[in-house]
């Protein structure tokens, strides 16, 4: 594979962090400092996509910044797995910003400023964990991005927001500093080095037992990709604003979690090693495990927005389920997952905090009628449910169709049972919320007259993602093109 040596992935990850200045500077001027915003987000994105051409080509971008011991430098590397997480968290940024706007000033919230440039720190750590050449980096950035969420979860600054904080704290940090520090430090004494490989490093370093144990520590030690039981921060975060809320479930946080582990299962362990061991089954069990309990205990909620927290903890394991897989039709459509999951859930997101905008409402049981007081939010609910179900015409259905060859391709059958199962459930939590806004027989309609669909900073980016799940459906390049280069550098093949 060619090597392209250039600063763009550092200059990536700095624009936002550039512009936190320049937000605080403007905080008495809202219009300037939200100018800023799309302005970085913008410089941000068009720098990622600059660089998607040569990775298309089959080239990687490598930039190093420090040497801080031998197999260990702050390095970054832009290949076709991190740019498939790059642009989806870049484009969403945009997205994301806009409907904040609309968010935060529909419901004048304070602290505005400290928000947005918290945001802007979380999607620097995010694009540095995307572009990371080696663990020492993506560690680095990880727990960045813990620290630069925190006040995000917290903004609302009452007893509950403080307490939910600190659960959020306790099970990010304590895991990757209980669980992932040590795992990494292992791996680098046995193999004298922490650089992600096509095929691994850690193969001829260590015993099985000892294979097993970090593979346990690296994935419960990612406690963002929510694998069960380490999940339990992800519904107490939804205690944050809903473009938080948005943030944490399609941007940034559980992605980067899923995101790191796909890339230690690949670069550190490497598809030959688990599969000479049979660990994969271990991966699988885990993931599968999630999938369903997060799946059955979302069927319980009334609350619309810990709802899709569960089904977001369920969603997550799909895509480490394909990666357990270890064929390569399942890691590619838990790959394709990262991108498809994203437009689907940042949908429900919006919808959810449009919602709460224009009526003050939370809960499911609360919203007979609304599909008739405010029919583009709900149309767009609907289709963001079919996407994250995995039904056409959404770009979720290429994910789980994936998904469903690579475990008969691996010849599992259990999780194939799973997949389609898990589906199931998907639509027996969603299609009720659908039932309900549209089809509550007449006079049952908790709405008023007045109500209305929110403000068009929180329609129109709603619209948006919700029009891009139907456009993946028919067009789901580059996501896919990204996914199979992905596999055929890691299988091989």
């Amino acid at each position: 594979m060619e090597t392209i040596y250039s600063i763009k992935p550092l200059i990536a990850v700095l624009v936002s962090i550039c512009a936190v200045p320049l937000l605080v500077l403007s905080r008495k001027s809202p219009n300037m400092r939200e100018g800023w915003t799309f302005v970085a987000a913008a410089v941000k994105f068009v720098i990622i996509i600059s660089m998607l051409p040569a990775v298309l080509e089959g080239r990687q971008i490598v930039y190093t910044l420090a040497e801080v011991i031998p197999g260990a430098a702050i390095r970054f590397r832009v290949d076709s797995l991190g740019m498939v997480f790059a642009l989806v968290a870049s484009f969403l940024w945009i997205v994301t910003s806009a409907y904040s706007i609309g968010y935060m000033r529909g419901l004048k919230e304070h602290s505005q400023t400290r928000y947005f440039c918290f945001f802007a720190l979380a999607l620097s750590a995010t694009i540095g964990v995307a572009f990371s050449a080696n663990l020492l980096t993506l560690y680095l950035f990880y727990e960045m991005l813990s620290l630069a969420t925190y006040p995000l979860v917290t903004h609302h600054q009452d007893m509950e927001a403080r307490s939910s904080g600190r659960k959020y704290l306790t099970y990010i940090l304590g895991t990757s500093v209980g669980l992932l520090l040590p795992a990494m430090l292992i791996s680098y004494n046995l193999a004298g080095t922490l650089e992600f490989s096509s095929q691994g490093f850690l193969a001829g370093t260590c015993s099985r037992e000892m294979v097993v144990l970090l593979l346990l520590f690296f994935l419960f030690g990612f406690a963002k990709a929510a694998v069960m039981p380490f999940h339990g921060w992800l519904p107490a975060a939804m205690v944050a604003p809903t473009p938080v809320s948005a943030l944490l479930h399609a941007v940034a946080v559980v992605k980067v979690g899923v995101f790191s582990v796909v890339r230690v299962l690949t670069g550190v362990f490497g598809t030959d090693l688990l599969s000479s061991l049979d660990l994969g089954l271990v991966i699988c069990i885990a993931a599968s495990f999630t999938i369903i309990v997060a799946s059955l205990i979302a069927l319980s909620q009334d609350n619309l927005k810990r709802l899709l927290a569960f089904s977001t903890i369920g969603q997550l394991s799909y895509i480490v389920l394909g990666v357990g897989l270890l064929s390569p039709r399942g890691m590619t459509g838990g790959i394709l997952h990262i991108a498809m999951h994203a437009f689907g859930k940042i949908t429900l997101f919006f919808c959810a905090g449009a919602i709460f905008v224009a009526t003050g409402k939370r809960n499911i049981s609360e919203m007979k009628g609304i599909g008739k007081r405010m029919p583009l939010t709900m149309a767009a609910f609907f289709l963001a449910s079919l996407s994250i179900i995995g039904l056409p015409p959404t770009g979720g259905f290429w994910s789980k169709w994936y998904l469903v060859l690579g475990s008969l391709e691996a010849h599992e059958t259990a999780f194939l049972v799973v997949l389609l199962t898990s589906s199931l459930l998907n639509a027996a939590y969603f299609m009720p919320v659908v039932y309900r806004a549209f089809f509550s027989a007449p006079g049952e309609s908790a709405f008023e007259d007045g109500v209305q669909e929110a403000p068009l900073l929180c329609l129109v980016p709603l619209m948006f993602t919700a029009a891009g799940s139907v456009i993946f459906f028919f067009y789901p390049q580059p996501f896919f093109r990204l996914a199979t280069m992905v596999v055929r550098a890691i299988t091989g093949g």
